[in-house]
């Protein structure tokens, strides 16, 4: 006795752009880097650290809507005699596309979006990050993205840093 195997469901359609600005496909820590190069008598000393902090957005494109955008934060701290205690670098980003935007909106949407939307995750790692090391947590204040995304435009000379003006792969 043969049996037949049941019908196949119908195909389904593509899945349809919700027509969402924005689409975060993953986000995650690119590079970690933490050095504590005085361990273990930085941990000893009870002195105030001076601190510098530099944070910066970059992206890089794959197709004509899907990027990755990343945060680079850069943390190291000093004695008052400049003899360093840490220094930290990390790397966060995340994947995302672009819905059905104008070409003006890209720059915002990668550039002051994204950020947002990237920054408590990588806040979070950075405190963690530090306080198993041995220090208490930094906590960085929040980031003015759009002041940052200004100043890249400055920079540039207007123009949007790792987006192509024309069609991106082959065309």
């Amino acid at each position: 006795m043969t049996t037949t195997p049941p019908p196949a469901p119908p195909a389904a359609d593509k899945p349809q752009a919700s027509g969402a600005p924005l689409t975060m496909h993953g986000q995650y820590i690119k590079d970690l880097s933490f050095e504590n190069p005085r361990a273990p008598q930085s941990l000893i000393e009870q002195t105030q650290p001076q601190l510098t902090l530099n944070v910066q957005v970059t992206n890089r494109q794959f197709d004509a809507k899907t990027f990755e955008v990343a945060i680079t934060i850069e943390a190291s701290a000093q004695t008052p005699e400049k003899e360093p205690l840490f220094m930290l670098e990390l790397v966060y980003a995340g994947t995302v596309s672009l819905g059905d935007l104008p070409q003006e909106a890209y720059g915002p949407m990668l550039f002051v979006e994204t950020p947002r939307l990237l920054f408590p995750f990588a806040r979070a790692v950075v405190a963690n990050t530090t306080r198993e090391a041995g220090f208490p947590p930094l906590n960085i204040a929040p980031v003015d993205f759009v002041a940052l995304y200004r100043q890249q435009l400055e920079a540039n000379g207007g123009r949007m840093p790792g987006i192509a003006d024309g069609p991106v792969g082959h065309a």
